[in-house]
């Protein structure tokens, strides 16, 4: 998020989970809004506020955003994912701070992005954009998944699909169509489709 207002890029989680529009009633009770909140706004001083009181808010803020991750049980660490991010439902995510995603990925329930050996050596997965995750997937060890991919639900995905554009899934995940992840995804817009 170098260089990036972190109300555009909260606006564009939002506008990704569908709440852009919601009424402020819906804000209040939907944990994701002070969630995006927290991480946005932490990832802004983090990166680019080096004066002094920025350092001591961009603190206090990584602070809260940890305390915020162990109460939604949502271990989703700064400096992952790219505007966009879409968490569907309340249920388990954690994800490696190794990690990069890219714009719009929409991640679902009980799915783990962790860093691994794998065929590709050990590391992180890196997700391009349009990246629809199914509940249950598995993603580790250092793959590349490419753009408009969708990863299906319960899908253990230990090795690379850098073309992109398909739908993979299984226990090895292969590719099984080349139905795209576009129409799961809020921020595509319909040319991509």
């Amino acid at each position: 998020m170098t260089g990036k207002n972190w109300k555009q890029v909260y606006r564009a989680d939002l506008r990704a989970s569908g709440l852009d529009k919601t009424r402020m009633i819906v804000c209040l009770r939907d944990r994701r809004f002070k969630f995006y909140k927290s991480l946005r706004k932490t990832e802004y001083y983090t990166n680019c506020r080096h004066d002094p009181l920025g350092r001591i808010i961009g603190k206090l803020l990584r602070f809260r955003h940890i305390r915020l991750c162990d109460k939604y049980n949502w271990m989703i660490p700064i400096n992952v994912f790219d505007e966009g991010l879409a968490l569907v439902h309340v249920g388990t995510i954690v994800v490696s701070g190794s990690a990069r995603i890219g714009k719009n990925c929409r991640i679902h329930v009980c799915t783990n992005i962790g860093r691994a050996p794998s065929k590709e050596g050990s590391g992180a997965p890196i997700l391009g954009d349009n990246v629809y995750i199914g509940p249950g997937a598995k993603l580790f060890g250092a793959i590349r998944i490419g753009s408009n991919t969708a990863i299906g639900a319960n899908a253990v995905v230990n090795s690379s699909f850098p073309e992109g554009n398909c739908s993979i899934g299984g226990i090895p995940a292969k590719k099984i169509s080349d139905h795209t992840s576009l129409s799961y995804i809020v921020g595509a817009s319909p040319d991509q489709i």
